[in-house]
Order: C-alpha cells, then sequence, then structure tokens
C-alpha cells in the first residue's frame, strides 16, 4: 500500500509525523507491505512546520497513492501559513479532489478536513474535524459526526491533533488486520480512544 503524506508551510508537525510513525512502525516491525512518504504538492525540498519543525519531504505528491493523508494545522487561528492559507489558494484542495476521484483514499487529520470540504469532498457525507472547526465544517455540507475517526470508506477523518494516532491504528486495522494494528499499537504504548464510526453502523 502506497501511502503520501502531503505536508505545506504551517502544517501542524503531530498531524503529519504521528500517522508516519505508526504506519512506518507496521512496515518496519511487523512486515507490513506499506511504504510511507511525506510530500509537498510543489516538490518544495524544505518546509517548516507550525511550531518551528524544519523537515526535507521525500518528493512531490504522486500520481495517485493508495492513500493520501492531510494534516491540518493554522486554521483556527488563521495563521498565515497553514491549512487556512492553503484553504485561500485552493491549490492543494483541487490537488486533492483530483487524486480522491482517480481513486486514492483521502484520510485527514485535525483540520485537513477543511482542505477537503474546501475540494468539495465532504458535500453530503459523513465528517469530523478539530471540534473548534466543527460548525465551519458543517457548513460545507458535511453531515457532521462527532467521533474520533469517521470512516465512509474513500474519506476518512479524525478529530483534533492527536486522534491522528488513532486514525493511522484505523487505517492499519482496516487494511492489515487487527494484529498488525494490535501489535504497533502496543509497541507504542498507546490506547485507542473515542469511537470509530463507520456508515455500516
Amino acid at each position: 500500500m502506497k501511502v503520501e503524506i502531503v505536508v505545506f508551510e504551517g502544517f501542524d508537525e503531530l498531524d503529519a509525523i504521528v500517522p508516519f510513525e505508526v504506519l512506518q512502525s507496521a512496515a518496519l516491525i511487523d512486515g507490513a507491505d506499506i511504504e510511507v512518504k511525506l510530500v509537498t504538492l510543489d516538490g518544495a525540498e524544505e518546509v517548516t512546520a507550525a511550531h518551528g519543525l524544519r523537515l526535507r519531504p521525500d518528493g512531490r505528491l504522486g500520481e495517485r497513492p493508495d492513500v493520501l493523508i492531510v494534516p491540518g494545522g493554522g486554521w483556527n487561528n488563521h495563521a498565515p501559513q497553514g491549512a487556512w492559507a492553503e484553504f485561500q489558494r485552493d491549490e492543494l484542495p483541487a490537488a486533492i479532489a483530483r487524486l480522491h476521484h482517480a481513486g486514492a483514499t483521502v484520510a485527514t487529520v485535525c483540520t485537513g478536513a477543511m482542505l477537503v470540504a474546501a475540494g468539495g469532498l465532504t458535500k453530503g457525507r459523513p465528517a469530523v474535524t478539530h471540534h473548534l472547526a466543527l460548525e465551519e465544517l458543517r457548513d460545507t455540507g458535511a453531515e457532521v459526526v462527532e467521533a474520533r475517526v469517521v470512516d465512509d470508506g474513500d474519506l476518512v477523518t479524525a478529530g483534533g491533533v492527536t486522534s491522528g494516532l488513532d486514525l493511522a491504528l484505523w487505517l492499519l486495522e482496516r487494511h492489515f488486520g487487527a494484529r498488525i494494528a494490535s501489535a504497533v499499537e502496543g509497541r507504542l504504548e498507546h490506547e485507542r480512544r473515542g469511537v470509530v464510526w463507520r456508515r455500516s453502523e
């Protein structure tokens, strides 16, 4: 499974790095057939996150990853860099929508959901985001579900910041089974919390 986590100036560190570590742990420790990359829309050589972390991404957003993870950051305070700024520019939301239409499953952490909403992907669909942005998400036409993780098939959203850990563990369980997800959960000394909502419920 090919997973790309798209990062941008002002993204929240935990939103991206936590899913990266969880998924990489499954590949490195448990042998899951998964490749995880941090990528940018424009191929930038370095990106500075919301709290000052600087990282060197692996490359440019691909043609169609199996799963695309979108972090948030900088939405609730309308920061000049972050999800709010990317929402205003509209290039990243358009790219996310294009990849989704090409067949990628899109997963979001925190206010990454607002970038997906800007691409029209949440309209009429169940979704969640950071609690401070729930009303704005609802205004995009989303059916807001107040759960830790909301799995609507090819669109999987999660609540604020630390829910990225539970999102990534859920993606592992969904694609590779409970054994691998539980093994990674145990090695990280984490206990999953909250509800994973699925349409089948």
